[in-house]
């Protein structure tokens, strides 16, 4: 498409720095260390901060998300990695189901970018990690849902039957059983 241009929307800014989980799948090490540089960078000038981990692969990244989203305090996270075609259906399973995986973490609630690339060879990879800093543009896509979410306020509580003999606050100061 000659000529088509990109709009890229502004960074959020914030009242007190966030902190993001950076989870990396490095097979690719010089794509993975340029997707991370672009996270990184775009995350500071956010005035963020982050915490990076390594995981062996692309679909480890959503059990890693997942685990530090229950357990950890952070306020985001970026996945990245990169999956190049090979000569199996491998790399549909691997594309398919790290996305999948992702994506169901943020249908719940989790501020997520996807930084994962799926590719077809190497210089594709390349370009996207590097000029098209795509790492940047996850960080990015994380940031501005957790300035969604941080305009809109905490969850509203949960939903659902609660157990047998639990009370709950009523709006009036008094309470229900």
């Amino acid at each position: 498409m000659a000529g088509a241009s990109h709009y890229t929307l502004p960074l959020p800014r914030f009242d007190k720095p966030v902190k993001l989980l950076i989870v990396v799948a490095p097979y690719y090490r010089d794509i993975a260390d340029d997707l991370i540089a672009g996270a990184k960078a775009t995350i500071e000038e956010a005035g963020g901060s982050w915490d990076l981990i390594e995981v062996p692969g692309a679909l480890e990244v959503p059990a890693a998300i997942s685990q530090a989203w229950r357990m950890a305090n952070f306020d985001g996270f970026v996945a990245l990695g990169c999956v190049i075609r090979g000569e199996t259906t491998h790399y549909d399973t691997v594309c398919n189901d790290s996305s999948r995986g992702l994506t169901l973490l943020s249908l719940q609630g989790c501020c997520l970018g996807n930084g994962i690339l799926t590719v077809e060879n190497h210089e594709q990879a390349a370009v996207r990690a590097g000029e098209q800093d795509k790492g940047g543009g996850a960080a990015a896509a994380a940031l501005h849902l957790i300035a969604l979410q941080q305009r809109w306020g905490k969850p509203k509580g949960a939903v659902g039957f609660r157990p047998l003999g639990e009370t709950i606050q009523l709006a009036d100061g008094g309470a229900k059983a």
